[in-house]
């Protein structure tokens, strides 16, 4: 375990990384939002996707966790094994971190009505119906998918190199569109939409969870011949 948590402190080596810059774009995107609410005549809520910055940019995270560090700590004599469940670990914590800024965030604006001009970048009613838990579960799983997205992108690359990525890019393209097909031949998007709208951000969130532990496996099994 102390082995893994030195991983951890690798990682954080580059607060910039995973502390700052995370915070400068979140911070950048909600002074955007808030300036642009005020310029919006309406006396309605308003709702806007900046929030999805910073989890957007737990995707590059993602990249920069492998590339960044995986050669040097192998360098360092590290297993695979540790490196990939120290890293998994800080993205877990930045996750949360994530997470309890986002709520801090959703209760600040119920208290000030929006910041005072009826706009809400994170208290959207979607995530927030099913209550605090429910919506921190969506954030973190958001941001914890997204990492993993971009992580396991990178293990691809360094396993087998660009056409890797870009065999793989294409494949997912193709199993998307054959998806949206079969929907659409079948005339299938009502039933659809009807079963989305019945998990709501909750549902959404707990199948995120499968998708994750299937992400890490496939990231895991690939490291594991990385090369480094």
């Amino acid at each position: 375990m102390s082995r893994i948590l030195n991983v951890v402190r690798l990682q954080l080596v580059n607060k910039q990384t995973w502390v700052w810059i995370p915070l400068i774009v979140l911070g950048s995107a909600l002074a955007l939002s808030i300036v642009i609410y005020a310029m919006i005549p309406s006396d309605g809520p308003k709702y806007g996707g900046a929030g999805q910055a910073p989890l957007w940019y737990f995707f590059a995270l993602g990249l920069q966790a492998l590339t960044l560090t995986f050669p040097f700590s192998q360098a360092l004599s590290v297993t695979r094994r540790e490196f990939f469940l120290g890293t998994l670990l800080t993205a877990i914590g930045g996750a949360l971190l994530l997470t309890a800024v986002f709520l801090l965030g959703g209760w600040i604006e119920d208290v000030t009505h929006g910041w005072g001009v009826n706009g809400y970048v994170f208290r959207l009613p979607w995530v927030w119906e099913g209550g605090p838990l429910a919506a921190a579960l969506t954030y973190f799983t958001l941001a914890l998918f997204l990492f993993l997205v971009g992580f396991t992108g990178a293990t691809i690359f360094k396993r087998a190199g660009a056409l890797a990525i870009a065999v793989v890019g294409v494949g997912v393209g193709a199993a998307l569109v054959g998806v949206v097909f079969v929907i659409t031949r079948f005339e299938l998007w009502g039933q659809v939409g009807a079963g989305l709208a019945g998990l709501g951000a909750l549902g959404l969130a707990l199948w995120g969870l499968v998708a994750i532990a299937v992400l890490a496996g496939i990231s895991y099994l690939v490291l594991r011949r990385a090369i480094p």
